[in-house]
C-alpha cells in the first residue's frame, strides 16, 4: 500500500512522542506459575509517603508491569469500607511514575480520601490490546488495565466502584477510550493534550496515521496495534474516541489542549506540531460531541506538550474529578 504522509498525518504521528503500612518484597514465582495462578500482585514496594509499587504477575501482558498507588489517609487492606479511585494515564515514551516525577499529584490528592492508581502503560501501547496481525495476545494493555488491575484494586486493596480517570497525550486517548469502551466503569474523563481523533486527516491509502508507534518504539512495526487503517479499518474506529463518542453519554468530560504556541507557562518559540496537533484533535472530538449533544468542559489554551500546562490541567480539572467521586 502506497505510504503518503500528509502535513496534518504528521503532526498526528508526533503525538506519541510526548508524553499505612507497607509489606516487603515478596519473591517471584516462576512466570508459568503465576499465569496458572491468574494475575497477581509478587511484589510491594514503598515509592514515598502514601506511594506503594506494585509488581503484577500479567497473563494478558505474559510478564511483569508495574502500578503506582497512592493510598488515601487512613487506608487499610483490612478496612471494612472502600475507596473511590482516580485512575491516572501517562502519555507515551514515559511510564507508571510520570504523575508522581512530574507534578504535585501526592500533595494534591492528600485529604481527599481517594485511591490514586497509577498503571504502567508502555512506551507506546496505545492503552489497547494489539491486534498483533491477527494473532493477538501480548501486548494486552485494555485487559491489563481493565481487567487485571481493576480485579486486583478491588479485591486486595480496598478499591471502590466510584471511579474517575485522567490522562495526558497518550494517556489522553487511554482517558477517553477506556470510559467509551466500558460504558458505566467512570463518573468522569479527562483528557489533556490527548490525541482524540487517531484518524484524523486520514485518507484512504495514508497509511502514515500509525507511524508514531515506530517513532516512540523503534524496530515495532506499528501495524501490530491496530492493523492498517484501510484493512483493519472497524478496529481503528472501535478504538477512536471521534468514533465511540455517543457511549460516552452520561459521563462528565474535560478536553484541554493547548495550541502548540508558547503560553504563560514558557515554551519554545516556535510552533509546537506535537501540541498543534493535539489541538486539532481536540476540536474535532468536542466538536464531534456537541454534535451528538454530549456535553463537555473544553479548556482551549497557548500552551505546549508539556508538563507545566498538565500540571495546571490537572489541578483545574480536581474538583470536578473529586465531586463526580464523592457525589
Amino acid at each position: 500500500m502506497a505510504r503518503r504522509l500528509t502535513p496534518a498525518a504528521l503532526a498526528g504521528t508526533f503525538l506519541l512522542l510526548a508524553s499505612t503500612a507497607f509489606t516487603g518484597a515478596a519473591a517471584v514465582p516462576a512466570a508459568t506459575a503465576a499465569a496458572a495462578a491468574g494475575p497477581r500482585v509478587v511484589a510491594e514496594a514503598p515509592a514515598g509517603p502514601r506511594a506503594l509499587d506494585l509488581t503484577v504477575q500479567s497473563p494478558a501482558m505474559g510478564r511483569q508491569e508495574k502500578v503506582r498507588l497512592l493510598l488515601p489517609e487512613g487506608w487499610s487492606r483490612d478496612a471494612a469500607r472502600t475507596w473511590p479511585v482516580l485512575w491516572l494515564l501517562h502519555g507515551g515514551a514515559d511510564d507508571y511514575t510520570a504523575w508522581t516525577r512530574e507534578t504535585d499529584v501526592e500533595r494534591l490528592t492528600a485529604g481527599s480520601g481517594v485511591l490514586v492508581v497509577m498503571p504502567n502503560g508502555g512506551r507506546c501501547g496505545n492503552y489497547s490490546d494489539w491486534w498483533n496481525h491477527g494473532a493477538g495476545g501480548p501486548p494486552a494493555w485494555e485487559t491489563f488495565h481493565m481487567s487485571e488491575v481493576r480485579r486486583i484494586l478491588e479485591r486486595d486493596y480496598r478499591a471502590g466502584t466510584r471511579r474517575a480517570i485522567a490522562g495526558n497525550s497518550m494517556g489522553g486517548l487511554g482517558a477517553m477510550l477506556y470510559t467509551a469502551r466500558f460504558p458505566g466503569s467512570f463518573r468522569v474523563a479527562a483528557a489533556f493534550s490527548g490525541y482524540l481523533h487517531t484518524l484524523y486527516g486520514h485518507r484512504p491509502g495514508d497509511d502514515s496515521a500509525g507511524w508514531g508507534t515506530s517513532l516512540v518504539c523503534p524496530g515495532t512495526d506499528w501495524r501490530r496495534v491496530w492493523g492498517d487503517p484501510d484493512d483493519q479499518a472497524a478496529i481503528w474506529h472501535a478504538h477512536n474516541p471521534y468514533d465511540v463518542a455517543d457511549r460516552l453519554r452520561g459521563v462528565r468530560l474535560r478536553v484541554a489542549s493547548g495550541n502548540g504556541r508558547a503560553g504563560p507557562l514558557g515554551g519554545l518559540p516556535l510552533t509546537d506540531p506535537v501540541e498543534a496537533a493535539a489541538h486539532e484533535h481536540a476540536r474535532a472530538f468536542t466538536g464531534r460531541l456537541r454534535d451528538l449533544g454530549v456535553p463537555v468542559t473544553a479548556r482551549f489554551y497557548d500552551g505546549q506538550h508539556t508538563w507545566p500546562y498538565w500540571r495546571r490541567e490537572l489541578h483545574s480539572a480536581f474538583p470536578d474529578l473529586l465531586a463526580a467521586l464523592k457525589g
